[in-house]
């Protein structure tokens, strides 16, 4: 990547960081309230007016600075750009556990250029907690305003020494792939359902092994790839690709990745 590409980068990661902030502090204005109204989209899954009202905000934010920028987010589609570069958004990572009154929800930013994510931010407003990346600069952890430090995965080789995290149990039921929960669960010495982008950042962190999702939307996974990279790990697909298209994902500390593709590449999906 040249200066100039970075030079970009930097400058788009550092609206990222400042405008998850900003949408999530408008969740935290819904978040544990009564007057919070779910609505149930086509697939059935839910959405409330601060997943919309967030989106809003971030697609505001980043017009304002990078009008030519093209825009993929959750709730309102799509806006084409001619910059070559595109934000993928997540207002409300986790809405289940938003209505629920959990706070391990998280906004999701991804920056993808030449169908690649370059840079990504997860941040968890409820627990003032944020990991941001862009490649070749590093990943930063930002814990309850206090300053950027460097944000590393676990140096354990093995599942059997640490966590594994996955969003929902049932979902690898959902896509034949139930065995492989249980596997992954008798591998590890932990597990957790500490998921959606959280359990993500719990790898990038270094307090979680690996973080397994059966079915994964673009605007999950965009944010991810990057900054498990640059914290030292990896973000890959069932069957071991470096993609954020594949509709599933795998973050992990580098080390135990072969360990977790061993038992999900026999569940690989024909189109995957």
């Amino acid at each position: 990547m040249s200066q100039r590409s970075e030079d970009a980068l930097a400058v788009r990661l550092k609206l990222a960081v400042s405008a998850a902030q900003a949408a999530g502090n408008v969740t935290l204005q819904y978040f544990q309230r009564d007057e919070v109204q779910v609505e149930r989209k086509s697939d059935n899954s839910p959405v409330t007016q601060a997943d919309r009202q967030a989106e809003q905000l971030l697609r505001r934010l980043i017009l304002e600075s990078f009008p030519q920028d093209a825009i993929i987010g959750e709730e309102f589609g799509e806006v084409e750009g001619s910059s070559g570069y595109t934000w993928i958004l997540d207002p409300i990572d986790g809405t289940k556990s938003f209505i629920s009154g959990v706070p391990l929800y998280s906004v999701l930013i991804g920056i993808v250029s030449g169908g690649e994510s370059l840079a990504g931010v997860i941040s968890v407003p409820a627990l003032q907690e944020c990991v941001y990346a862009a490649r070749g600069q590093g990943a930063w952890w930002v814990q309850r305003g206090g300053p950027p430090r460097p944000a590393r995965v676990s140096a354990a080789s093995s599942l059997s020494e640490g966590l594994f995290v996955t969003s929902q149990v049932d979902s690898f039921e959902k896509r034949g792939a139930a065995v492989a929960y249980q596997q992954l669960e008798r591998a590890a010495s932990i597990t957790r359902s500490w998921g959606d982008g959280y359990g993500y950042l719990l790898v990038a962190t270094g307090r979680a092994l690996a973080m397994v999702d059966p079915i994964m939307n673009l605007w999950d996974a965009a944010s991810l790839q990057p900054i498990l990279r640059e914290a030292g790990g990896s973000f890959t697909d069932w069957a071991g690709r470096d993609t954020v298209y594949g509709g599933e994902g795998i973050g992990t500390n580098g080390l135990v990745l072969a360990e977790v593709l061993a038992i999900t590449r026999p569940f690989v999906r024909a189109a995957s």
